[in-house]
């Protein structure tokens, strides 16, 4: 149930929403059929330093640029256009870093706004083990409506992560807060989950916080034994994302998707690596996993089952701009 306040949040929203679809970027707002190829989930640098001690201090943002920057050419080179950043508050977003990088790649990159309450809550802020959902909701939606760390940088998609199993109170809020910033916003939701008690208990939340499952991206997929539940999901509405092509298994990958076009419901899927990443602290950065596989090895094995480039353009291009769009989806 909305309380008045959040039913007039959302009605205020609603007409700057509808004069237009957009996609916003860190370079500002394009319309989604200039998406062009995307990869939704991807990273240009991480710091697992923890939430307490992070700070943009840790890096170089020219040094990172001379790291990051031949993957993203390298990339550019598959036709991609568009490249979602996943990296959240806490864990090295940095938008400064990312306009940079879109505006040396020519590349569209989005960056997010929430918080990632994954592996034991390391990478929350204090305050998110104390405010309301609705508090927390109004951070985020102050990101979308005023911008990132004073910037006029603002999210084009709100990230937040929950442990595998059954969720947390502390999860739920996370969960609650980031519906309620749907409903304010119209950014679509994208949570690091896994295995599918915990995506079905979100979608559960957001439903009656007034959300429909198709606002909501199930991050890493992959991670469910039972890929019948795939289907559910996605029959409910749900964005079913397969996003863990840059560390091998590549024939899994194609089965699953092969298994979720079978089912007619490859208008449901998103794909991607999560790969990359610049890691601050570790020499020149460390290793970096570059972005290439789905096109290098995932698409040829697709082929021989009989994909076609209409369904590489739906998972690639047409699925991105509907998923990532900025629309209230209401249950």
């Amino acid at each position: 149930m909305l309380t008045r306040r959040q039913f007039l949040l959302t009605a205020s929203a609603v007409p700057f929403l509808q004069a237009k679809e957009q996609i916003i970027t860190v370079n500002g707002a394009i319309r989604p059929q200039q998406m062009g190829r995307t990869l939704i989930h991807e990273h240009l640098l991480v710091d697992f330093i923890g939430a307490d001690k992070i700070s943009v201090d840790r890096w170089s943002r020219e040094e990172v640029l001379k790291v990051v920057l031949p993957y993203l050419l390298e990339v550019k080179k598959q036709g991609v256009k568009t490249f979602l950043d996943c990296t959240p508050a806490f864990l090295g977003r940095d938008v400064h870093l990312l306009q940079l990088a879109a505006q040396k790649s020519g590349l569209h990159i989005l960056t997010n706004t929430g918080y990632y309450g994954a592996v034991d809550n390391k990478y929350l802020p204090k305050w998110a083990f104390t405010e309301t959902a609705e508090q927390l909701a109004d951070r985020w939606t102050a990101e979308f409506e005023n911008g990132i760390d004073g910037t006029d940088v603002r999210p084009g998609f709100i990230k937040i992560g929950v442990n595998p199993g059954p969720l947390s109170e502390l999860h739920r809020k996370l969960v609650r807060a980031a519906g309620l910033t749907h409903l304010r916003t119209g950014l679509t939701i994208c949570s690091h989950t896994g295995p599918a008690l915990a995506a079905f208990e979100e979608i559960e939340e957001l439903q009656r916080t007034g959300v429909h499952p198709s606002a909501f991206v199930w991050v890493h997929a992959q991670g469910e034994s039972n890929k019948n539940l795939y289907t559910k999901a996605a029959q409910m509405g749900a964005w079913v994302s397969l996003d863990g092509m840059g560390w091998g298994d590549w024939e899994n990958y194609a089965s699953w998707i092969d298994l979720l076009k079978s089912n007619r419901l490859l208008n449901r899927v998103l794909i991607s690596h999560d790969a990359g990443w610049y890691k601050p602290g570790e020499p020149n950065g460390g290793s970096f996993v570059g972005f290439t596989a789905l096109f290098e090895k995932v698409f040829p094995i697709l082929r021989q089952k009989g994909f076609t480039q209409a369904d590489f353009d739906q998972l690639l291009v047409h699925n991105p701009a509907e998923a990532f769009k900025i629309q209230v989806r209401k249950r």
